[in-house]
């Protein structure tokens, strides 16, 4: 293996697959350290909704990029990438192997792939457009840029506000801008890519319980304690859980059926994550659950082989 390269171990999935739980026994296993792509748990206060891993397995072993971003500043891809890359050469400098685990694609294809340049925030085109509501953002992005409309929330202000800001800035369409130059790889990593695919019903029955225990476990009370601190138009609001939540606490919705709407909003999440993750021929797949001690057995025999190849 060439001296200027890193050997990192990723763990990737379904949502309530048990990534934690693999990444976390691998770690111990491997003397390695977790870093995580996922794109809510980054945030600092919101912990019911973004289901982050409990004090006792924070405590563990090390874990990296959990809990260190404002959502009132919200991380983009580009920027979450901008932050991991000297984490990861950090805990590799250290002789610790880098153990990545998440579930946000986007995330890790831009720490591993780059993105196409995009021009920097303009801040005062920012302030322009935060005048606006959420619902008015969208309508206009679905003028002047129906693909990316397409695929960001009504609700999610932020995201609409940086595509219309690429689509101002440059003339043409945030997609356009992505595909307009080649993206620079991360060429020093070497990745193992371990995905889980439990069965597919088991991991709806998981989904849907943990969301339930989300709800009867506080998310209210947390969304009510958060939200002056947090304006309800933050991209935060719209991940499943607090979106339902702030439905309840800010428009009265019905508690069951708020419920019922985020078990279904992430039953969908799984399948976009499945299809994802699927598409990348470099996946290892385990079939079952990270929780598993047989399946976290056989991905450590797996690890340690294709590590041992890096």
């Amino acid at each position: 293996m060439p001296s200027n390269t890193i050997p990192a171990l990723i763990v990737a999935g379904p949502t309530a697959s048990g990534k934690t739980a693999l990444a976390l026994w691998l770690a111990q296993q491997l003397a390695g350290e977790v870093i995580s792509f996922d794109s809510v748990q980054l945030y600092r206060d919101f912990d019911l909704g973004t289901a982050k891993p409990s004090a006792a397995e924070l405590a563990a072993v090390p874990h990296h990029l959990i809990g260190v971003a404002d959502a009132r500043q919200p991380w983009t891809a580009g920027e979450y990438a901008r932050q991991a890359r000297p984490v990861i050469e950090e805990v590799a400098r250290r002789g610790k192997l880098p153990v990545l685990v998440g579930g946000t694609g986007f995330y890790l294809r831009a720490l591993l792939q780059g993105l196409s340049p995009a021009p920097p925030a303009s801040a005062p085109l920012r302030q322009k457009l935060r005048r606006r509501a959420p619902e008015q953002l969208h309508r206009l992005l679905q003028r002047l840029d129906p693909e990316a409309a397409a695929r960001i929330q009504p609700r999610d202000a932020e995201r609409a506000i940086r595509a219309l800001e690429v689509r101002l800035l440059t003339g043409r369409p945030l997609g356009d801008t992505w595909r307009a130059a080649t993206p620079e790889p991360w060429r020093e990593l070497r990745p193992v890519k371990l995905g889980l695919a439990p069965d597919r019903a088991a991991l709806y029955r998981r989904i849907e319980e943990r969301a339930a225990a989300m709800f009867a476990g506080g998310i209210q009370e947390e969304t009510r304690r958060l939200l002056p601190l947090y304006p309800p138009q933050l991209r935060i609001w719209t991940s499943h859980g607090y979106k339902q939540a702030c439905d309840i606490v800010l428009r009265g919705a019905d508690p069951a059926l708020a419920l019922a709407e985020a078990q279904q909003e992430q039953r969908h999440y799984a399948k976009r994550q499945w299809t994802w993750f699927r598409s990348d021929p470099d996946f290892h797949w385990l079939s079952g659950f990270g929780d598993d001690p047989i399946l976290q057995s056989a991905a450590l025999s797996l690890a340690r082989r294709l590590l041992a190849d890096r």
